[in-house]
């Protein structure tokens, strides 16, 4: 068969849910190749602004009709089965690709293709590895979970043979794609809903790194990671860490707000010397992973510390949006605990007066069984405010709400929709503060209407 596989004589392909994070570097790589695309999504995104500049035409709502004219339909696994959009789909008897599949062939399309797994910091450190990549030269090939600015969004072929992507491991999304590098930076209890307990997630990326044609990347310093590497090849694994006995480990770390600058070591030897500009303990490991990785593939030392000085951050990963009178104003894409809990504790390390969480859980199932670890993640912020779930791909079988949340949360405030959440916090900023949104939603609208709001109010 042909290396397209499915797209083989393919022209015109259509994308449910063409703005998910999942989707779009796809998207971009397709449209990059020349098939001519055509998307739908239920909600008007900045995303949805970039598919649409790129010239894909995109329906808003899906409905039966969106598919007319498709020879290939692809869809994430997000999309019910009762979306009247789907349903047609089923019925038409064009091919119906689930979007881990289409991810898993543009993966083996590469023969040195990088796949970076965890349950926190994919999309840094695959962003991270593309920026060395890019400083390199390489034409690479790259799926990112965030927008990098460098390549004007988050997918691109390449021509090379190398490509970086984020692998994820939600429905085991990660088991279909082709790594012949393997990144693992950590396994912590996440859709459970799913795997049902953490020994059956750490099986899973168990089969992942056994997959690695060539090496395995790992954090050595997480207990669940080194379950999942057990039985791995030695000859294959490449360890890393805060210990001076993993293979790559940082040392020297100085920090002075977002600044943090540090050595690398490999072995016991100092290889190079750089800064990341994000904050927080945990982008320096995903830094070291960036740097193993990119050398395992032959970039030189010089060129890998100069890519992470230049890296400036992902979208959506601690990206300052605004500062408007004294308040600073801040998005992140934390969605789980450990996420919410790392990013306030970077924040709180910045000298701001108050730090103001805003947070929009994500699926009823993580909210319901996380629900307490959520509350201890937000009480590291001085006033945590809540807006109501977003359901995604679920119903809310577990009759659970933001308000059983807001119970639990030390100094919370509930405000269930987005214009009552911004009315809030505009009455409530004062001069000194960080309102940093934090969710995997859409809750990055209130932190942006917010800045205008504030803007507005002080141009009067």
């Amino acid at each position: 068969m042909s290396q397209l596989g499915i797209l083989e004589g393919k022209k015109h392909i259509h994308f449910m849910g063409i703005g998910g994070s999942g989707m779009f570097p796809l998207a971009q790589i397709l449209h990059e190749m020349g098939f001519y695309l055509t998307g739908s999504d239920n909600n008007e995104t900045e995303t949805l602004d970039l598919v649409r500049k790129m010239g894909i035409p995109v329906y808003l709502g899906q409905r039966a009709e969106n598919i007319s004219g498709a020879d290939l339909i692809v869809h994430t696994s997000a999309i019910m089965a009762d979306n009247p959009e789907m349903i047609a789909a089923r019925a038409s008897g064009v091919p119906v690709l689930e979007r881990k599949d289409l991810l898993g062939l543009v993966s083996s399309w590469y023969s040195d293709a990088i796949c970076v797994c965890g349950t926190h910091g994919k999309t840094t450190t695959t962003a991270m590895t593309a920026q060395i990549l890019h400083e390199w030269g390489n034409d690479f090939g790259c799926v990112i979970g965030g927008k990098l600015p460098i390549i004007g969004g988050s997918g691109r072929r390449g021509s090379s043979d190398i490509m970086v992507c984020e692998a994820d491991e939600y429905v085991d999304t990660f088991l279909k794609l082709s790594p012949d590098t393997a990144v693992i930076l950590n396994i912590d209890e996440d859709h459970l809903e799913y795997f049902k307990s953490l020994d059956n997630l750490i099986n899973s990326f168990h089969k992942f790194a056994s997959m690695a044609t060539k090496r395995v990347i790992y954090n050595a310093g997480d207990k669940n990671t080194l379950r999942a590497v057990e039985g791995i090849s030695p000859e294959k694994k490449i360890s890393f860490g805060w210990s001076d006995t993993c293979d790559y480990y940082p040392a020297n770390i100085r920090s002075s707000g977002l600044l943090t600058e540090f050595d690398v070591y490999r072995r016991g030897e100092k290889i190079l010397s750089t800064a990341i500009h994000v904050p927080g303990r945990h982008n320096v490991l995903n830094a070291v992973a960036a740097i193993a990785a990119s050398e395992s593939v032959g970039v030189p030392n010089g060129t890998a510390a100069k890519g992470i000085s230049e890296f400036k951050g992902a979208l959506r990963r601690f990206e300052k949006i605004a500062e408007i009178g004294g308040v600073t104003i801040c998005d992140d894409y934390a969605h789980h605990p450990a996420e919410i809990a790392a990013t306030l504790k970077a924040a709180k390390e910045l000298g701001f007066k108050r730090i103001i969480a805003v947070h929009q859980p994500f699926t009823y199932s993580r909210t319901y069984r996380l629900l307490n670890d959520f509350a201890a993640a937000l009480s590291n912020a001085d006033e945590a405010v809540l807006t109501e779930i977003m359901g995604s791909r679920e119903k809310n079988t577990y009759n659970i709400y933001s308000a059983d949340l807001a119970a639990v949360t030390p100094n919370c405030t509930l405000t269930p929709t987005f214009p009552e959440c911004v009315a809030y916090l505009k009455d409530h900023a004062r001069p000194g503060d960080l309102i940093i949104t934090l969710g995997c939603g859409d809750i990055y609208k209130v932190a942006k209407e917010l800045a205008k709001e504030l803007a507005n109010g002080a141009d009067m």
